[in-house]
């Protein structure tokens, strides 16, 4: 790994002096991704804007930068009122700017790929906020009437992404953010793929006549035939935001905040990330950009209790649960699930998660003990209304039982107390050797290579909801790009809108290391169904990672590689279709032996899904009869000749 430090002053003085205008680029390794930063004087005021080009195309227009802050004691050290304190996008006085650039790899515990590039090159460029000159003698600034303000910029090959970082003070500096003026104006004509909220259905609208505003990320596809998803890395301890339309402002949204944010100095904002591509799946190819934006793995020690795999929800009754532990062992599981209702109703605030309810017949102890003859770790639901009063009770309990992991419910997401208090629980798990399933509105922002017991999270319109093949077609473009999803796929269930086979490709399209299968079935649904091998095979955590071709709200196909054998999903949209899918993930003419679980409506079964082989060479092209609302899957190993 090598890293280097530049810097950008003198040169910079001697294109431009100090008087503003002031102008900055810095361009991913790979030249793709151009970012140029300005200090203009529009109208008598010193006002921060960017500019973000890929290949040579327009993607973000000129944009504005800055924070909103109010403190009456800055205001009063500072000697300034009201607006002109409290904007900290205007008349912010440049001080310097500096330049590094990293290029490394690492490699996470777990994931969709064994190894992963962290290239960049970065540009700090620094403000201060008010100005009062010390001394003659003394020189340089009364650093207790001056306050800094840098805006902090990474250009990867994957994408490009910005923060604000406020430098320690001496005096311990407590900030009162209340609005982020971020803005991204889009080209004329561009089209996002609206979502008001994380569990909500998608639209595709044009940038006007928004009510409200859009999760993240934000995918969006441009006249100039790019496809540009806005996102947010590294989010922990501010509050939560969308994107909302600027006003005013023709194409132009902005960083929407759920409520103010107090910081202490020093700080840095969240990550405002920025990917764009020629191809809609090389936005998935490049997804890791969320968590090398984030810090390393905080987690000392042994690690082996982190531990993905496929889990299975139980019935909430001991029979149920000792029948669901020999299913999964049965079916290629590694865990079950006891979900709500198994301490009382959750949501009073009265309901006791140290103590099984009285209406179930449940010794969670017992099935622990059990399922641990037979390979098979156990979760449990807690809502937050107990975590939040009983969490130092409830680990050193769950551990004693034997629970390998909780499923957070009904979390509180946007503002900054419940931010902060979501990671302090998270962190206070891997003390008790215990994972975490974050459900309802929390969305993943790459804090898991962090606290890499964090395995997924919800956030999504999943099976819970059933949604359709168009709808599960744009996720893979959109709420995947941020980090795993827990969607919780069914198979048996009736209300489920899309074939078998669409269903059955899931877990290899939808990455979450911790899976849950069959939700909403049972034990007694299986029927011996020869396609279901394929969920009994497939790993929920990959050695590579290979986007095949998809248009959002169309199609997807994804390969990935674990061990010597790939993957394959394919899920389709709302209309039949036909496709010629490459194979150059795959060692160019070596011979392989595919076997395909595909929609058979004529096959005289209940699950119409027929089970083919076919052997083939690397890089030759598949060619597949998708039906509406239907898929294919795939397992991939090397044939060998007899």
């Amino acid at each position: 790994m090598k890293k280097q430090f530049i810097s950008l002053c003198m040169a910079w003085w001697a294109v431009t002096g100090w008087a503003s205008p002031h102008t900055f680029q810095v361009s991913s390794p790979d030249r793709n991704y151009v970012f140029t930063f300005t200090q203009e004087e529009p109208e008598g005021k010193t006002r921060m804007y960017y500019t973000l080009s890929y290949k040579g195309k327009e993607i973000v227009r000129r944009s504005e930068l800055g924070v909103e802050i109010e403190n009456k004691l800055l205001e009063s050290a500072l000697g300034i009122e009201n607006d002109a304190c409290r904007n900290w996008r205007d008349n912010l006085t440049f001080i310097g700017a500096d330049s590094a650039s990293h290029d490394g790899t690492w490699q996470p515990l777990y994931g969709e790929r064994k190894e992963i590039p962290d290239c960049y090159r970065s540009l700090q460029i620094k403000f201060r906020k008010g100005e009062a000159p010390a001394s003659e003698v003394t020189g340089g600034y009364d650093r207790s009437r001056t306050y800094f303000m840098n805006v902090e910029v990474r250009a990867y090959n994957e994408g490009v992404a910005f923060r604000y970082h406020f430098p320690a003070t001496s005096n311990g500096l407590f900030l009162h953010i209340t609005d982020e003026l971020t803005e991204f104006a889009m080209p004329e004509g561009t089209m996002a793929w609206h979502e008001p909220w994380a569990q909500a259905p998608v639209s595709l609208l044009p940038l006007e006549g928004w009510e409200g505003e859009s999760e993240r990320p934000l995918t969006m596809k441009l006249g100039n035939g790019l496809t540009v998803s806005l996102g947010e890395a590294r989010m922990v301890d501010y509050v939560r935001t969308k994107f909302a339309l600027a006003s005013g402002k023709a194409h132009t949204l902005k960083t929407s905040m759920y409520d103010c944010a107090d910081i202490i100095t020093p700080y840095d904002t969240p990550w405002r990330v920025i990917m764009a591509a020629e191809r809609p799946v090389d936005l998935i190819a490049h997804n890791f950009i969320y968590l090398n934006l984030n810090e390393p793995n905080v987690l000392q020690g042994d690690l082996s209790w982190i531990r993905p795999g496929k889990t299975f929800r139980s019935g909430l009754s001991q029979k149920e649960a000792l029948a669901a532990v020999d299913f999964a062992a049965e079916r290629g599981l590694q865990y079950i699930h006891l979900d709500a209702g198994w301490y009382g109703p959750e949501m009073k605030m009265e309901s006791d998660a140290t103590r099984i309810s009285e209406s179930k017949d449940l010794d969670i102890k017992a099935i622990c003990d059990y399922a641990s003859t037979k390979g098979i770790g156990v979760w449990l639901y807690v809502n937050q209304r107990a975590l939040v009063q009983q969490i130092d009770r409830l680990l050193p309990l769950y551990k004693e039982w034997g629970i390998k992991g909780i499923k957070f419910g009904f979390v509180q997401v946007g503002n900054q107390f419940w931010t902060i208090w979501l990671h302090k629980a998270v962190r206070q798990c891997a003390d008790y050797g215990i994972m975490v399933d974050i459900h309802d509105e929390y969305r993943p922002t790459g804090v898991s290579r962090t606290l890499p017991h964090l395995m997924t999270q919800e956030g999504i319109a999943g099976n819970e909801t059933m949604p359709d093949a168009r709808h599960n077609t744009i996720l893979p473009f959109t709420r995947f790009l941020c980090g795993p999803a827990d969607y919780t796929p069914c198979y048996f269930n009736a209300r489920v809108k899309n074939t078998h086979a669409h269903q059955l490709a899931m877990p290899v399209v939808y990455y979450s290391p911790v899976t849950f299968l069959y939700w909403y079935d049972t034990p007694s649904l299986y029927q011996g169904e020869k396609e279901l091998e394929f969920w009994k095979n497939v790993p929920t955590t990959w050695d590579e990672t290979y986007p095949i071709d998809g248009e959002p709200g169309e199609y997807i196909a994804m390969a990935r590689r674990s061990g010597e054998k790939w993957f394959v999903g394919v899920m389709n949209g709302l209309e039949a279709r036909k496709l010629s899918l490459s194979t150059e993930f795959l060692q160019r003419g070596k011979r392989y032996m595919v076997t395909l679980y595909e929609d058979d409506p004529h096959l005289d079964t209940r699950t119409k899904v027929a089970i083919k082989q076919k052997v083939i060479k690397g890089g030759q092209i598949l060619n597949i009869q998708l039906q509406a609302s239907g898929g294919t899957a795939m397992e991939i190993k090397e044939a060998h000749r007899e």
